[in-house]
């Protein structure tokens, strides 16, 4: 057992402490809400992707942009919550669901090495996911880390900023 100085267990419990204080938590029910997002050269990866975790995926609430929506839900034959293409406001629908806490999590499979007109959506998307402490996977490696988790059965206790301070600055 490690020897640990009252000083530095007073010091982590103090520090636990403070970042209670500036944390709250929400609970992640075993049946998430998940995003399916993927840019045109990517949709057949992230198609792919769905037909092999398709048992998984059926155990929980699916929400998509327009085309890649419509794909996976021909594809799999489940039912997918559609909202309106990525460069059509799509990206901006899934971002307002995570700051209402519609969504808890992302698989977003952007293209890196293609320029889009609607970058600032996709950056503003990534931004929000980081805001709101959600897990997002940008790619199929990602992807098969998060969807094999012990934790995707289970309730999860996510932990949140408390953004008081920020919103009362001005």
């Amino acid at each position: 057992m490690e020897n640990i100085p009252e000083r530095q267990i007073f010091e982590r419990q103090l520090l636990n402490t403070y970042i209670k204080s500036k944390m709250e938590t929400r609970i992640l029910k075993s049946h998430k809400k998940i995003a399916l997002v993927a840019h045109d050269n990517k949709k057949n990866d992230l198609i792919e992707w769905a037909r092999f975790n398709r048992g998984l995926l059926a155990e929980h609430k699916l929400f998509a942009t327009g085309t890649t929506g419509r794909l996976l839900e021909k594809e799999l034959n489940l039912e997918i919550v559609k909202l309106e293409s990525g460069p059509l406001g799509g990206d901006q629908q899934i971002g307002a669901k995570i700051v209402e806490g519609e969504i808890d999590f992302l698989i977003f499979f952007w293209d890196p090495l293609e320029s889009l007109s609607h970058d600032p959506d996709i950056k503003a998307l990534l931004r929000l996911t980081v805001v709101w402490n959600i897990p997002v996977a940008c790619n199929r490696a990602t992807a098969d880390f998060i969807i094999s988790s012990p934790l995707m059965s289970n309730e999860y206790e996510r932990a949140m900023p408390i953004y008081e301070d920020y919103k009362k600055r001005m």
